[in-house]
């Protein structure tokens, strides 16, 4: 069965549904109380022996996009199972057209996911996204708390 979540957040605080097929379950809210524009799909809503998921993005962020630091953590059944950082924008010979918006300028794009590359045991997963625009980590532009359920094991 394929899926689509779609999300369009503009309202702080509240969770909202973004996919719920048989094997998988997400949901979502912002870590902060500021209000967003923006949105994500991604098809197909599962967990099971899919090798590439199709994202879309779109978003219209509150500062520039001079500089973008990521910060995901994954934890699972409570318990913290990935760390992971990366500069996606410098500044300088940036390969990615997003890495140059400005304040109030529309980001969308497209891009695939390589889900094969990781199984997901059954169980509850919170993912926190944080996005920096700078690289001490003070200057959050955007933080999104995901709930993923698991519902089966997909080995």
């Amino acid at each position: 069965m394929f899926g689509l979540f779609f999300f369009i957040l503009f309202t702080p605080g509240v969770s909202e549904l973004l996919c719920k097929s048989p094997d998988l379950e997400m949901s979502y809210t912002f870590c902060d109380s500021t209000a967003h524009a923006f949105m994500f799909n991604l098809t197909p809503c599962s967990t099971m022996n899919k090798p590439v998921w199709k994202a879309a993005l779109f978003w219209i962020p509150r500062s520039d996009i001079t500089f973008l630091k990521v910060v995901f953590n994954v934890w699972y059944e409570g318990a913290r199972a990935l760390h992971w950082k990366e500069v996606v924008c410098s500044g300088a010979d940036d390969e990615y057209v997003e890495c140059s918006a400005l304040k109030g300028e529309t980001i969308a794009t497209e891009f695939d996911i390589k889900g094969a590359r990781i199984t997901f045991p059954k169980g509850d997963y919170n993912i926190i996204l944080q996005g920096f625009s700078d690289d001490s980590e003070n200057n959050m532009v955007i933080c999104l708390n995901f709930t993923m359920i698991v519902k089966q094991d997909s080995f």
